[in-house]
């Protein structure tokens, strides 16, 4: 088994607007793309974010082999509790999912 960071170009997380999160998947080929989309579902996303699968947004954007999910942030931004005021690091725990 791989880990999606093996296998995407690039994953890459960062704020859409200070109570949500997107995580963007770029495959790099069709394959990947369908591997990603099969084994990357909004249940596993949400588990690793501690939230309601029903609040992940998910976006396949197969012309461009590009997996796309949105849900709330872990913590407001900006606030004490927030430990990364632009959602960069977010992506490292997504590209560890086992795909």
């Amino acid at each position: 088994m791989s880990k999606l960071g093996d296998i995407a170009v690039k994953v890459r997380s960062k704020n859409a607007g200070p109570f949500w999160l997107t995580v963007d998947i770029f495959c790099g080929t069709p394959e990947v793309y369908a591997q990603v989309c099969a084994a990357v579902t909004s249940t596993r996303v949400a588990a690793l974010f501690k939230a309601d699968p029903a609040v992940v947004d998910r976006y396949e954007m197969a012309s461009l082999s590009v997996l796309k999910l949105s849900l709330p942030r872990p913590s407001i931004q900006g606030t004490r509790q927030d430990r990364d005021m632009h959602g960069a690091s977010f992506a490292a725990l997504v590209a560890e999912l086992d795909v």
